[in-house]
């Protein structure tokens, strides 16, 4: 078996994606960007060192919180705060934002509700300039604008309101057995802007028709994974319990890397200090 070369070394980050046929995959380790497609049917590694360093003030923690956060950041920070998965409940609006800057940036400005196939019609929201970043990390095959918002919590509220028809999940494990049945997502969206005519009319009403508005003309966008074979079984890897991951790269969707010894979702581990290598 042929020895392994070290390609990178730092802290973990998620990989940073480019829509292309198929997606585009590379992994940030301190001065070094690795591609990750070229690795495909190579035998990769991926070794713990032991140490995480907070992504917010670079002190290392002996756990990470909400993807590489030390404790005291994590109660802190309004990047941690329960609003960022639940953003109807957004609440710089009674002027009780943790960090008011930080909300003027990320919560305060447009966004995007998008229906998208990843393992059936899902329904999320992401800011507009993260269009289509977000849906591949989602490992979404493919994607289409529902709405656009002026604001993350009246997407927020949008999105619950969907919420009564189609779902906000991803079943990470349907995700990794292969891509999903295809659907008509244009159509999905028209007959969703039919039943929640009235729903989306009252958030117009409250917050002004320019705060929300439906997109029915928008085409789907679609996205292929580079990936050579999907698992018989998902198995996830524990990278921070086994210390190290290693096997044959077998394919890239969303932020899992498919390799012959199991699965590991990269975005887990942010922060966490590792060595790449590869034969």
């Amino acid at each position: 078996m042929s020895e392994l070369t070290e390609l990178g070394r730092g802290a973990l980050e998620k990989m940073r994606v480019e829509a292309g046929d198929p997606v585009a995959y590379r992994l940030e380790l301190g001065d070094r960007a690795v591609a990750m497609n070229p690795l495909l049917g190579r035998r990769v590694a991926l070794a713990f060192a032991g140490t995480i360093h907070c992504v917010a003030c670079g002190r290392p923690t002996r756990k990470s919180f909400e993807q590489g956060h030390c404790f005291p950041c994590f109660r802190r920070l309004a990047s941690c705060d329960r609003c960022v998965k639940s953003p109807e409940l957004c609440h710089y609006h009674e002027g009780t934002c943790r960090e008011p800057a930080w909300g003027e940036r990320n919560c305060m400005t447009d966004h995007v509700v998008y229906l998208a196939n990843s393992t059936g019609v899902k329904v999320g929201i992401t800011r507009a300039s993260q269009v289509p970043v977000r849906w591949i990390d989602q490992g979404a095959v493919a994607a289409i604008p529902f709405a656009r918002t002026a604001t993350r919590r009246q997407a927020g509220l949008l999105e619950v309101l969907l919420k009564a028809h189609v779902t906000d999940r991803t079943q990470w494990q349907r995700l990794l057995r292969g891509d999903p049945e295809p659907v008509d997502l244009a159509a999905v969206r028209a007959e969703l802007l039919e039943r929640c005519a009235e729903g989306i009319a009252a958030l117009q009403t409250e917050f002004g028709l320019q705060a929300i508005r439906p997109v029915d003309d928008a085409a789907e966008q679609h996205f292929r994974y580079p990936v050579e074979a999907w698992p018989a079984k998902v198995r996830a890897l524990d990278l921070e319990k086994l210390g190290r991951v290693e096997g044959e790269l077998q394919g890239i969707k969303g932020q899992y890397l498919l390799l012959s010894s199991g699965v590991l979702n990269v975005r887990k581990y942010t922060a966490y200090d590792v060595v790449l290598s590869a034969a």
